[in-house]
């Protein structure tokens, strides 16, 4: 069976900044594969890419460039946000990333200057602009369920679980 659309592929993953080769992150350190349904959007576009028609025991080594990663660095994208959205993150420095619910969903930001109310953030992506290369194993590939389509993501071992 090869990965195509429609297929929840599990995977076992290290990331790299293309750049310099600074790891950035590994799944085997948590030890629970990542899961995810193929064709869906659900990784970065170029990884998909690099997946498809790939078979359940096959090492895949690929450099993605930072557009078909997380995008393109964008300097438009600094704003001044109230402390107030900001409470659930806890103490605000400059360099910490923080999540925050918006209408697509979640989004990292990155704290730049902290004041009295107000936050400056960069809404970039943290690996905006940047080259990534993926190391992945792939460990099984298999149907997904009506529900996994449905719902437009893989369900149960390191996917989403409702």
């Amino acid at each position: 069976m090869t990965i195509e659309k429609g297929k929840v592929v599990t995977l076992h993953y290290q990331l790299f900044n293309a750049e310099d080769g600074s790891e950035i992150e590994n799944s085997s350190e948590t030890g629970e594969p990542m899961a995810y349904l193929h064709g869906y959007n659900n990784i970065i576009a170029g990884l998909e890419k690099a997946l498809e028609g790939k078979d359940v025991g096959e090492q895949v080594d690929a450099t993605i460039d930072a557009k078909d990663a997380y995008g393109e660095y964008d300097n438009t994208l600094f704003q001044r946000i109230s402390r107030k959205y900001l409470k659930h993150a806890g103490k605000l420095t400059p360099g910490k990333v923080v999540t925050v619910s918006t209408e697509e969903g979640p989004r990292m930001l990155t704290v730049l200057k902290v004041g009295l109310k107000t936050v400056d953030v960069d809404a970039n992506h943290p690996l905006a602009g940047k080259a990534l290369r993926f190391v992945v194993d792939i460990t099984d590939i298999r149907d997904a369920s009506e529900e996994e389509i449905a719902h437009k993501h893989a369900h149960g071992v390191g996917g989403h679980s409702h």
